[in-house]
């Protein structure tokens, strides 16, 4: 039992963890999210709280773990060793898993278990981000890299030259052959668009042979890992989603083309999602939370001249949805304005995402 003993000697005591906004607090727990955001670090910091024979961490997609032993002796392994803890990345609920007192699963398999909590991880978020960046000494720098390279923990580490390869290094990690890799490199040259589905899938089977079905089954897997998200017009079901990645600096890994506001757009969602479980779009409006009654607009460089074109828009949009809180979201302008009686605070990016 090779594979099994040698993941029985891991030892997680010692890890250096930078903390991060989630925990694993159930005992029971599949932790689901995109690729590289951080699963498995959550995962050491649990098994830091544990004695190192109280554990046993199994990743079946480690090339030199024998899965067949795995599925064949774990059971009887746990048993004899007495293990407390026991954990699985990348399962595929493909065997049962033996009884313990705490199993955690990572998975791409968006499955219920009975008695198991799910737990959805992303990237960081910015203020996140600042725990972890150690190499810029004010918040504008962090806010220009976090901007420019994405929000990976570990491409923090990476020096500047090597960040984009590495970014495109990981979206071929997740990418099972080129088929999928095209899907993705579709996906996310679309980021902060209006796109249904089948105008996706009509734009991809002109590049390559592939069927419907397959491309909305990835799709779906996607988007249940939190890779991808489909942002709603409110009350419009049938309408087309806007499309967002869960890292936004993938654009500029896959293309030459610029696209800052759809990058930048696509920041300010990230954000808004780490806080709301409900959001929206509008027409001329970004982002909708109808809990708060809030609109937040994503402008990049904002100008009294840009305000002049949308106020119309807005006091519409206001008094429809009876707004009474405005946000206008920007690389660097900070101001307050009003429209009406209703206060609008126009704050740079680092602003706002702490505020």
């Amino acid at each position: 039992m090779k594979t099994l003993e040698a993941c029985y000697e891991y030892d997680f005591t010692k890890l250096n963890f930078q903390e991060r906004k989630i925990k694993i607090t159930h005992p029971k727990t599949i932790l689901l999210g995109p690729p590289k955001c951080g699963k498995s670090y959550l995962i050491y910091d649990y098994l830091s709280n544990f004695k190192t024979e109280d554990y046993i961490y199994i990743d079946l997609d480690d090339l030199k773990n024998d899965k067949e032993e795995v599925k064949t002796n774990i059971k009887a392994f746990i048993q004899e060793n007495q293990i407390k803890v026991l954990i699985i990345e990348n399962y595929e609920f493909d065997f049962q898993i033996p009884k313990c007192d705490s199993i955690i699963l990572t998975t791409t398999n968006n499955n219920n278990l009975l008695g198991f909590k799910k737990l959805y991880m992303q990237a960081l978020d910015f203020e996140e981000y600042l725990l972890h960046d150690n190499k810029h000494q004010n918040i504008i720098n962090s806010f220009n890299s976090f901007f420019k390279y994405g929000n990976l923990p570990e491409v923090i580490a990476y020096d500047d030259n090597d960040k984009q390869k590495r970014s495109q290094e990981v979206l071929k990690l997740f990418c099972k052959d080129s088929t999928e890799l095209y899907i993705l490199q579709l996906l996310f040259s679309n980021i902060d668009e209006k796109k249904s589905i089948f105008q996706l899938f009509s734009t991809l089977k002109k590049r390559i042979k592939i069927s419907k079905d397959k491309f909305y089954e990835i799709c779906k897997v996607y988007e249940e890992n939190k890779i991808i998200f489909f942002l709603e017009k409110i009350n419009h079901e049938k309408s087309v989603k806007k499309l967002y990645s869960y890292n936004y600096s993938f654009v500029t890994s896959i293309s030459h083309t610029k696209k800052f506001k759809h990058e930048f757009s696509n920041m300010v969602f990230l954000e808004l999602n780490s806080k709301y479980k409900k959001i929206y779009y509008l027409d001329y409006v970004d982002f909708y939370i109808p809990q708060d009654n809030y609109i937040v607009l994503s402008i990049p460089f904002f100008n009294d001249l840009i305000l002049n074109s949308i106020t119309k828009k807005l006091l519409n949009i206001i008094s429809e949805y009876n707004i009474s809180d405005i946000t206008i979201v920007t690389i660097s302008n900070s101001k307050v304005m009003y429209l009406e009686n209703l206060e609008v605070n126009i704050l740079p990016f680092y602003e706002w995402s702490l505020s």
